[in-house]
């Protein structure tokens, strides 16, 4: 019969787990701040195309209805 020679790996250290979460955490704390400053210097903001366009809309008034 042929032997079946099985090798387990070492276990984790788990000391880079930490390490990973503190960049995890820099990179979002870094996009939100960026976020924040280009919508305050404006750049997400849609600017309405200047137009004189008068628009006038008329109501029924209720008041006179023939009911």
């Amino acid at each position: 019969m042929a032997d079946t020679i099985i090798t387990n790996s070492p276990e984790r250290d788990g000391g880079d787990g930490g390490a990973g979460w503190v960049v995890a955490l820099v990179i979002i704390i870094a996009v939100v701040v960026g976020g924040i400053v280009l919508y305050r210097r404006g750049v997400f903001r849609a600017v309405a195309p200047a137009s004189d366009t008068n628009i006038n809309v008329t109501i029924p008034n209720p008041v006179n209805s023939p009911n």
